[in-house]
């Protein structure tokens, strides 16, 4: 009879024992062990760099390796779907991007839904694109590029990369709010479209300014807006599309980080606590300020707010535009 009851209340103790361990820790010791943090993107790209800058921080700031696992793919949606499948402990998260906003707009079916199947955290950078032309076309404003494609209806050209990119979705845009006619010219890498602006190629290019790299102080390109809220702080002479003729135009990409779904909120306010920390580090904001971002962390309600406003803006872009669902 006494071993029955000893041995039940051991069994008991087991399933006690066994349940504690599965159970996600505490804010208040979480992490006890290192965490990942999936890169949707190879490394080396300004994505990849801002989430080993925002992971060494954490590392620091929260005593355990915070670990950058790249997995590129299909435009993010590899990292992502790996992202969203993973257990909700707070031990695996994902970099989440205005990129998976407009794949979500442009992409009839998914294996994952940015707005269900993630937890936002927080924003860790933002940047917005570069608007350019050849010095030699003669084109210095915003307003010199409507006027020169309301002179010939068709004839003035955008360049971009990859139809449905952020590059490529922020001209159609521009053309809607504009209010012009002229031939979207899409290339396959950032390399083939600046060669293309050096020859005379295209008129008008849109990309970020770490895809221009150099050409951003080369005298044969005209740097001729940024698509940004407000002026770039090292190129104040720089206006903004909306300050330029095109009032209410803004294109800002952002990158972040995400959780599974379910994972226990009280880890999610503990690491959008500590990015939002880290993000205002000195340090960190001039490190990717060389790449044309803002570090800036947000609230997880601020980054679901953003999330849910871009892919009702891209909706409506690509609908707009006829770009055909993929």
């Amino acid at each position: 009879m006494n071993g029955g009851r000893v041995n039940r209340a051991g069994a008991i103790a087991l399933v006690l024992c066994a349940v504690a361990w599965a159970l996600p820790a505490s804010a208040a010791d979480y992490p006890t062990r290192p965490v990942r943090i999936i890169v949707p993107y190879g490394p080396g790209g300004i994505a990849d760099v801002m989430m080993r800058l925002a992971a060494a921080k954490l590392s620091e700031k929260l005593g355990q390796q915070f670990i950058i696992d790249n997995r590129p793919g299909a435009g993010g949606v590899l990292g992502a779907r790996a992202a969203a499948a993973a257990a909700p402990d707070g031990y695996t998260l994902g970099m989440i991007g205005g990129g998976l906003t407009i794949a979500k707009a442009l992409f009839k079916s998914l294996p994952y839904d940015i707005e269900k199947d993630f937890v936002p955290i927080s924003t860790t950078a933002f940047y917005g694109l570069v608007i350019a032309a050849k010095a030699d076309k003669g084109l210095k404003t915003v307003n010199d590029v409507i006027a020169a494609a309301k002179a010939r209806p068709g004839k003035l050209n955008f360049g971009t990369i990859n139809p449905g990119s952020n590059q490529h979705l922020s001209a159609e845009l521009f053309r809607s709010m504009a209010h012009i006619d002229v031939a979207m010219v899409p290339y396959k890498t950032t390399p083939d479209l600046i060669t293309a602006l050096l020859r005379g190629d295209v008129d008008v290019v849109f990309e970020y300014e770490a895809g221009l790299g150099a050409m951003m102080t080369d005298p044969r390109v005209q740097l001729i807006a940024y698509t940004g809220p407000q002026r770039l702080e090292h190129q104040p002479k720089l206006p903004t599309v909306a300050e330029s003729g095109i009032p209410g135009y803004e294109v800002t990409s952002w990158n972040g980080l995400a959780a599974p779904k379910a994972t226990p909120r009280e880890i999610v306010d503990k690491l959008s606590h500590d990015v939002i920390d880290a993000m205002a580090q000195p340090d960190i904001k001039s490190s990717v300020a060389k790449f044309g971002m803002e570090a800036r962390g947000s609230t997880p309600e601020e980054l679901t707010a953003r999330i849910k406003s871009d892919v009702a803006k891209w909706t409506e872009v690509i609908e707009k535009a006829g770009i055909p669902k993929r």
